[in-house]
C-alpha cells in the first residue's frame, strides 16, 4: 500500500513537471508572455528633431525701440468738422438741441491726435503715416528716453499714406530699411509703436498675407502686408520689422471687427518716393489715363487670350496719353518698356515710377496680335494738382460734389439689377455733409445724364462737369434701381 502511494506521488510529480514544461514551451512559442533575456534588447527610438527655438525678441526690441518715436499732433477744427468725426459728441444736445448757455458751437476747437514713427537718418528724418500728421498745426514727438522734441512736415503723399517729418535735435539712431518684396508669408515680425497712447509697446506675430487691398487709400496703390502682430489705434506710422531689425512695413490700419488683423504699407513703396518727398515735399507720378483690371478666367475665354497675364483695358481717359497713343478698350497691356506686366499692379507701379513727360513703349495684345505703341506720360491727377489746392479742397469737380463713382460693368449691372437700356456710372460713395449728400444722392444710384449730356464712364462724367463754374447749378438725371425710375437731382457746385 505504501509502495503504491509512493508510486502515485512520483507519477503526479512527473506529470506536473511535464505539464509546466509544456506550458512554458507553448506560451513562449506563442509570445504570450514577455521573453526573458533571450530576446534582443529593444532598439533605441528614432531621434526626435530638435524643436526650433524662438527668436530672441528681447534683443530685437532693444535694437529697434530706441529708433521709434511717439507722435502727437494738434490742430484746430470747427464744430462741424468735430461732429463729422464724432456725431454723438454731446448726447444731451443730440436729443434736445443746442442749449442757451452752452459754449459757442461755432467756436473752433483744439483736436489732439496720436501716432507713431521711426527714424531713417541720424539728422532726424523720420517716417510716419500721412493720416497721422496731415493738417496738423503742431507736431511733437517723444523719444524712447521720454525726451520731447518738436517736428515739422517735410513731405506728404496721401496716395500711399506715407509722410516724411524732421525732428529737431540729434543725432538719432536710424533703422535700416529692408526689402518688403522678399518678405514671405509666415515670417516672424515685430511691431513697435504707441498703441492707445502706451508709448513704445512691442508686439510680435507673423506675416499672415501680402498684397491686401482694403479700399482705404487710392486703390491703385494699395498693397498692404497683413500681420497678426497686435496693432491698435496709435500704432499708425510705427515700424514693422523682421528678425534682422530691418523695417519691412509701416503700420497703418486695423480691422476693428476682427482680432489680430493689422495692415502695414510695404517699405519698398515708401523707399520709391522718399527722394521726392525730401526734395519737393510731394510725389509726382506718370499717368497713362487707362482704367484696367486683372484678367480672370471669364476674360481669358471671352477675349481668347493665351493666358491671364497682362492688364485688360476697360476704358480710357478721353485725350489721355494712352488714347492718343492708339490704345483701345479691350487691349491687353503686356509690357512697359520691355518689362513684363502680369497684373494691373505691375502696370501701375511701372508707370507711376516714371516722371511725367516720359515716353514709354507699351506692348499690347489685340485680337490675338501683338503691337507696340509709344505713349507720352502726363502727370497723375492728385499729385501736383493736389499740392496746389488749399487744404480741404478736392481735386476734381466730381469730388467737389462729394461723389465717388465707378463704371457700370456687367457684374455691377447684375448685382444692382440695372436694365440693359440704362447706361451711366454708379455712385460708390457719397461724402457726409457734401453737396451730393445734401441733395439726397446715395451709393447704388446710376448717373445717366449731366446737364443734358449722356455719360457712360467716369471719364465722361468728369468731362461733363469740368466746365461747371463754382456756385453754378448742376442737373443730374439719376436712375434708381430700387424703384426702377429716374429723376433729377439739382446740386450747386461748391
Amino acid at each position: 500500500m505504501r509502495h503504491e502511494q509512493r508510486t502515485r506521488a512520483i507519477t503526479l510529480g512527473v506529470v506536473a513537471v511535464a505539464a509546466m514544461t509544456l506550458g512554458m514551451v507553448l506560451t513562449g512559442g506563442l509570445d504570450v508572455t514577455p521573453a526573458g533575456t533571450a530576446r534582443p534588447l529593444a532598439q533605441p527610438a528614432a531621434a526626435v528633431p530638435a524643436v526650433a527655438t524662438l527668436p530672441d525678441f528681447a534683443a530685437l526690441a532693444e535694437r529697434v525701440v530706441p529708433s521709434v518715436i511717439s507722435v502727437t499732433t494738434t490742430d484746430i477744427v470747427t464744430d462741424r468738422e468735430m461732429r463729422r468725426i464724432h456725431p454723438n459728441l454731446d448726447p444731451f444736445e443730440f436729443f434736445f438741441g443746442p442749449q442757451p448757455f452752452s459754449p459757442d458751437s461755432r467756436r473752433p476747437r483744439k483736436r489732439v491726435g496720436a501716432g507713431s514713427g521711426f527714424f531713417i537718418s541720424r539728422e532726424g528724418l523720420a517716417i510716419t503715416n500721412n493720416h497721422v500728421v496731415e493738417g496738423a498745426d503742431t507736431i511733437h514727438v517723444q523719444l524712447a528716453d521720454n525726451t520731447q522734441r518738436k517736428a515739422k512736415i517735410i513731405g506728404l503723399d496721401p496716395a500711399t499714406d506715407v509722410a516724411l517729418i524732421k525732428v529737431e535735435g540729434g543725432p538719432f539712431t536710424p533703422l535700416p530699411l529692408g526689402d518688403s518684396d522678399a518678405l514671405r508669408v509666415g515670417e516672424w515680425v515685430m511691431a513697435v509703436g504707441n498703441p492707445l497712447a502706451m508709448d513704445h509697446t512691442v508686439t510680435v506675430g507673423v506675416v499672415s498675407a501680402k498684397g491686401r487691398s482694403l479700399g482705404l487709400l487710392e486703390r491703385s496703390f494699395e498693397n498692404f502686408i497683413q500681420t497678426d502682430a497686435a496693432i491698435n489705434l496709435g500704432n499708425s506710422g510705427g515700424p514693422l520689422v523682421n528678425l534682422r531689425g530691418e523695417v519691412i512695413g509701416i503700420n497703418s490700419a486695423i480691422n476693428a471687427a476682427g482680432q489680430n488683423l493689422g495692415f502695414a504699407i510695404p517699405i519698398n513703396t515708401a523707399k520709391a518716393i522718399l527722394p521726392q518727398l525730401e526734395k519737393t515735399g510731394k510725389v509726382t507720378r506718370g499717368y497713362l489715363g487707362v482704367f484696367v483690371k486683372d484678367i480672370e478666367e471669364k476674360e481669358q475665354e471671352a477675349f481668347n487670350l493665351p493666358n491671364r497675364e497682362g492688364a485688360l483695358v476697360q476704358d480710357l481717359e478721353k485725350d489721355g496719353p494712352a488714347a492718343k497713343a492708339g490704345v483701345e478698350a479691350g487691349d491687353v497691356i503686356v509690357s512697359v518698356n520691355g518689362a513684363p506686366v502680369k497684373t494691373t499692379r505691375d502696370l501701375i507701379e511701372r508707370v507711376s515710377a516714371l516722371p511725367p513727360g516720359e515716353k514709354v513703349k507699351l506692348e499690347l495684345l489685340r485680337s490675338g496680335k501683338r503691337l507696340t505703341v509709344i505713349a507720352t506720360l502726363k502727370e497723375r491727377p492728385g499729385s501736383a494738382a493736389e499740392a496746389e489746392t488749399q487744404p480741404g479742397e478736392d481735386t476734381t469737380p466730381v469730388e467737389k460734389l462729394g461723389l465717388r463713382v465707378e463704371r457700370l460693368d456687367r457684374t455691377t449691372r447684375q448685382e444692382l439689377e440695372v436694365p440693359d437700356s440704362v447706361n451711366g456710372v454708379v455712385i460708390s460713395e457719397v461724402d457726409d455733409l457734401s453737396a451730393a449728400d445734401e441733395a439726397g444722392l446715395r451709393p447704388g444710384l446710376v448717373i445717366v445724364n449731366v446737364n443734358g449730356s449722356q455719360v457712360s464712364s467716369p471719364a465722361e462724367l468728369r468731362e461733363a462737369l469740368a466746365d461747371v463754374p463754382s456756385g453754378a447749378m448742376v442737373r443730374l438725371y439719376v436712375f434708381d434701381p430700387r424703384v426702377g425710375r429716374s429723376s433729377f437731382f439739382i446740386l450747386r457746385m461748391p
